[in-house]
C-alpha cells in the first residue's frame, strides 16, 4: 500500500479561495480606513479655516452687516455673513446696552467637482461691537 503525502488539488483550491476572500476583506477595511482619515482631515482643515474667518471678523474687518465669499487653497469655498442680532423677548430689552450684538455665520463647503455630494460645515457665533458714533 502506497501512502500519499501532501495536499490534494481540491484542498489547495479551497485554501486559495479562503485566502483570496480574506485578503479582499482586509483590503476593503484598509481602503475604507484611508478614506475615513482623509474625510476627517478635510473636516479638520475646514474647522480651522472657519475659526480663522470668525477670528478675523471684527478684528481685521469691521463688524458690520456684510457678506463675503472666497476660496481657500483652491478647494475650500467659504461664505461669511454678519447680521445684527435682534432678540425677541419682552423680558429682554437690549436697547440700553452700550454695544451692538452681531451674529457671525461661516459656511464652508468642499468636494470633488465631479460629485454633487459636497461636504458642508457651518459655524455660528455672536460678537459684540460698540455702537456706531453719530
Amino acid at each position: 500500500m502506497i501512502k500519499q503525502r501532501g495536499f490534494s488539488l481540491l484542498e489547495m483550491i479551497i485554501a486559495f479561495s479562503i485566502l483570496a476572500v480574506s485578503l479582499g476583506i482586509l483590503m476593503k477595511i484598509f481602503s475604507s480606513g484611508i478614506t475615513t482619515a482623509q474625510v476627517a482631515d478635510d473636516y479638520t482643515n475646514a474647522v480651522q479655516i472657519a475659526h480663522n474667518l470668525i477670528a478675523k471678523t471684527g478684528i481685521e474687518k469691521p463688524l458690520k452687516i456684510s457678506e463675503e465669499i472666497g476660496v481657500e487653497n483652491n478647494f475650500y469655498h467659504w461664505r461669511v455673513r454678519v447680521n445684527q442680532k435682534t432678540f425677541i423677548s419682552p423680558e429682554l430689552d437690549l436697547r440700553g446696552l452700550p454695544v451692538d450684538v452681531f451674529n457671525v455665520n461661516v459656511l464652508i463647503w468642499w468636494g470633488d467637482e465631479a460629485k454633487t455630494d459636497d461636504r458642508v460645515l457651518e459655524l455660528n457665533t455672536l460678537k459684540l461691537a460698540p455702537p456706531p458714533e453719530i
